[in-house]
């Protein structure tokens, strides 16, 4: 299981507080909960003789997906019958999924069904005179039940959510605020953040797969002051946390029948930006709103990098351009900008069409000139408080216009100040135009609010990524394709397993990075993980086909409200409120009918209008880009090998003789293995020891290979922990953990998932380094690497090395065969460089194709570190650096 990352203590503005509890629990093989806000607030339950016995709040969250269950038990303690009031603030992206209620001895139960049919059955209960009370889901969830005195009411809701990652990091906080003393005061959950006041009454207790954090004080502790009957719990509690994640590929997870995969790569060179700031400069925007936006817009562009590119406009009722061309982020044009924003004097009126023509226009100019490089990012960040009063005017002309004029290639993000914007519209022209929107409150933290915007796309990693599985393997697969991958967020890929004698599934993740193209490959047993589920108490085990739903809905609800036409937007509608039914989920298009068990009483759950997110829901296919060839281990072939404690096999083609040497270095030191200043191929390795000295002698071992092409600039690094790339600009690192496929310029890296890399140059050089892995308690060995350089590689003449000096084979004769001291070892007399030699004939290992056991390979040992085979003394191909040419010979 993978120890889970507690990484912020949040803020605990609670006073008051009988029994609160959180309860952080593990999830499936190498990864945790996953949580992000569940922004609930528990209002007063009303009424002025109420006596609240207890309050109950537990999520159970496995893998993002949370279940939270609110439960509640109150008694009408008053001498007349009077209206009791169940609130709870739901998050806005989160379905209620089931609500009960229990007057009396009297159970009501919900259930979800299409919003016309739940509507007729609750008119004709009300008809009837039968209905108990009503209940609302605008952005609280209310019930409201009328009772006489002494009743008891227990009210039970449930809502389900995916939970988002954001700037590396899951948050999740309760609003709470019950208003009165409460005996029985309970939140339990699956997360991980204390807070900092009643820091002496919080207990916690961690593993590697979950901690429990108590909050439980007693009906004393809970009030105001000591003689006070008010509760004082009025704040929130956040948690904040990441979770480890041991491969860059990605965690495919399969449960009950549903899969889903989640991509959060890190450790990759961000690619460059070209950003046009549209800034709304309106009369409106005077005052607060101009000053936060200009302190924000400071702080962003000190953000920019020599890499980047940007510009301003900013508008009113007319439309200017600090510069009528992107210029890249040097610290003159960056100061030249803030002094432009900071001398900005807001009035006029709203021209929103024209600004945002003129940023497309400015981006395709740009591009058209051939002044984007093709692999950066291209996106509008557009800031208003207003709807449009001069020029366009109409929302959906608009709409309309920037569709028409933005490439696929751009992205519009937008930002609304205040509650006077429309936000519906910057949403809806953000998601169209591969882009998001968000609100922004116009307070003393709305520049905060801002620069936290930009942090989430002001560092994209990957383009172009798509999440592919082999045919008939999968079905009803949520997005798959997405334009970007931003620093901090989490891609996320759900569908249906689909029937197959394989207990295994396997995606296909392809990208582009920063001067990369990468394709991961992740696999996932199918049976394994409900395996495990059963036996966490706490897990959530339908949290697969939920979150698929989820994602599913979600998806159709954004893809209805931008359905070109009628027909298509019905037959989307049918789509949801199917799925919808058949997950319990109150959506826009459904409501939840609750009746008491004999059906003789109801009340009715609806739903407000829903913001749209996503895109549709699609069938895949895994067809590899043409490039893209998976590695396989390489056969026996003929190849110069180090394997073990370094010892060189070389395989003398002419002859067809094997010689071997070893090389009785030291630790630390660094050796050449090929070095070719005509090709521009450095190929050294570094040694590691041994724990411990075995019969007097301490072994080595190499420990990191360094492979570096000198025309692209791009070094290969391969440490027995993790593989990183780099051209100088760009540092990209994987693990062993995924097969991964990687291509920059001439040079193609091969990732098979915890066994070897295969590295391809120009085609014509070509080496594999294995990957060997010891029990973690061996008291003696280490992790340690081998590498298989082809004979057939196409060297220079200038190649030299202790294996590249092979590739002009010497001349060698071997004679006077006899027995030696062992008698299943020969020995001989060899003559090769003008050297005569005393060899024995034995054997060593090629692991290519068995790493455990390995397969032998006979040859004529050479004696003193190679003495007399190779060029020179062994210490002559010691290297100062891993990234340290051979001197001349």
């Amino acid at each position: 299981m993978r120890r889970l990352l507690l990484l912020l203590l949040g803020l605990l503005l609670l006073h008051e507080g009988r029994c609160f509890e959180f309860v952080i629990d593990g999830e499936w093989e190498d990864e945790l909960v996953s949580l992000r806000i569940i922004s609930m607030k528990i209002s007063a339950i009303r009424g002025d003789d109420i006596t609240v016995k207890s309050y109950k709040v537990e999520s159970r969250i496995t893998s993002r997906f949370a279940h939270t269950t609110v439960r509640s038990s109150v008694v009408n303690s008053g001498s007349k019958a009077q209206s009791i009031g169940f609130n709870v603030q739901i998050p806005k992206t989160a379905f209620i999924s089931n609500f009960t209620m229990n007057v009396n001895g009297i159970t009501f139960v919900g259930s979800v069904k299409e919003k016309t049919v739940a509507r007729n059955l609750y008119a004709q209960a009300r008809a009837r005179g039968k209905a108990a009370g009503i209940v609302r889901y605008q952005k609280t969830f209310k019930t409201e039940v009328h009772v006489p005195p002494g009743s008891n009411i227990e009210f039970e809701l449930h809502y389900q959510e995916m939970m988002h990652r954001r700037l590396g990091f899951y948050e999740h906080s309760l609003f709470l605020q019950p208003g009165r003393l409460v005996p029985q005061f309970q939140v339990s959950n699956r997360t991980e953040h204390l807070g900092e006041n009643f820091a002496n009454l919080i207990k916690v207790t961690q593993t590697k797969e979950k901690a429990h954090i108590a909050f439980k004080p007693n009906l004393q502790q809970q009030r105001k002051c000591d003689n006070c009957t008010d509760s004082a719990i009025d704040g929130a509690f956040t948690v904040r946390y990441d979770v480890n994640r041991e491969s860059n590929a990605g965690e495919l997870q399969v449960s009950d029948g549903h899969f889903v995969q989640f991509f959060a790569p890190t450790n990759l060179s961000p690619l460059p930006k070209n950003i046009v700031f549209v800034i709304d400069v309106s009369g409106s925007m005077w005052g607060v709103k101009m000053k936060q936006t200009v302190e924000a817009m400071k702080a962003i562009l000190d953000d920019l990098t020599i890499d980047d590119q940007f510009s301003i406009i900013d508008f009113n009722h007319n439309v200017r351009c600090w510069n009528e061309e992107l210029v890249h982020g040097s610290s003159i044009q960056v100061a030249d900008a803030k002094k432009y924003v900071q001398n900005i004097k807001p009035n006029g009126g709203t021209n929103i069409n024209e600004a945002l023509m003129r940023a497309v226009q400015m981006l395709v100019k740009a591009s058209n000139q051939g002044l984007i490089d093709p692999r950066s990012v291209s996106m509008i960040i557009l800031v208003s408080d207003g709807d449009p009063t001069v020029g366009e005017i109409k929302l959906s002309a608009i709409q309309k216009n920037v569709k028409r004029v933005m490439r696929e290639e751009y992205s519009l993000f937008s930002l609304g100040i205040g509650f006077d914007v429309d936000y519906d519209f910057l949403e809806r022209i953000a998601m169209e135009n591969r882009g998001m929107a968000q609100r922004i409150y116009a307070n003393h933290d709305a520049a905060e609010q801002l620069r936290t915007f930009y942090s989430q796309v002001s560092s994209p990693l990957l383009r172009r990524i798509t999440v592919q599985f082999p045919e008939d393997t999968v079905s009803d697969v949520t997005q798959n394709s997405f334009d970007k991958y931003f620093s901090g967020s989490e891609i996320v890929v759900a569908g249906k397993v689909l029937p197959s004698d394989s207990n295994t599934l396997t995606s296909f993740t392809t990208a582009s990075a920063a001067r990369l193209d990468i394709t991961l490959e992740t696999e996932a047993d199918t049976l394994v993980l409900d395996q495990e589920l059963a036996k966490q108490q706490h897990s959530f085990t339908g949290f697969a086909k939920q979150l698929w739903a989820y994602i599913t809905v979600k998806q159709l609800i954004s893809e209805r409200s931008l359905a070109p036409t009628a027909v298509k937007k019905r037959k989307i509608t049918q789509r949801i409120m199917a799925l919808a039914v058949e997950h319990q989920f109150v959506t826009p298009l459904t409501a939840m009918l609750v009746e008491s068990e004999d059906a003789t009483e109801r009340l009715l759950a609806d739903f407000p209008k829903d913001p749209k997110h996503g895109c549709c829901s699609v069938r895949v296919v895994y067809e590899p880009p043409p490039w893209v060839q998976m590695p396989t281990p390489a056969p026996p072939s003929e190849a110069a090998k180090v394997d073990n404690d370094p010892h060189f096999i070389v395989h003398l083609p002419i002859s067809d003789t094997y010689v071997c040497f070893n090389i009785d270095s030291k630790p630390g030191h660094i050796l050449n293995l090929v070095s070719d200043p005509g090709t521009g191929l450095l190929v050294n390795g570094q040694l590691v020891g041994s724990k411990q000295m075995k019969k007097n002698k301490l072994n080595t071992y190499f420990g990191t290979i360094l492979v570096y092409y000198q025309p692209d600039g791009v070094s290969v690094t391969i440490g027995t922990d993790s593989i990183t790339m780099t051209d100088g600009r760009n540092n990209n690192s994987f693990t062993w953990g995924a097969t991964a496929e990687i291509r920059q310029d001439g040079v193609r890296i091969s990732i098979v998932k915890n066994s070897h890399v295969s590295i391809v140059i120009n085609n014509n050089i070509q080496m594999m380094v294995l990957l060997h892995r010891v029990w973690k308690k061996n008291p003696i060995s280490v992790d340690f690497l081998g590498i298989y350089i082809p004979n057939d590689n196409q060297y220079s003449p200038l190649v030299h090395g202790l294996i590249g000096q092979f590739h002009r084979e010497p001349e060698l004769n071997v004679f006077n065969f006899h027995e030696g001291v062992d008698p299943l070892k020969r020995e001989a007399t060899m003559d090769v460089k003008g050297n005569r030699l005393q060899v024995t004939r034995g054997w060593q290992k090629d692991y290519r194709l068995d790493k455990k056991h390995g397969s032998n390979v006979y040859c004529w040992f050479i004696h003193n570190s190679g003495k007399g085979f190779i060029d020179g003394h062994y210490t002559d191909y010691i290297v100062p650096n891993l990234n340290s040419f051979l001197q001349t010979h």
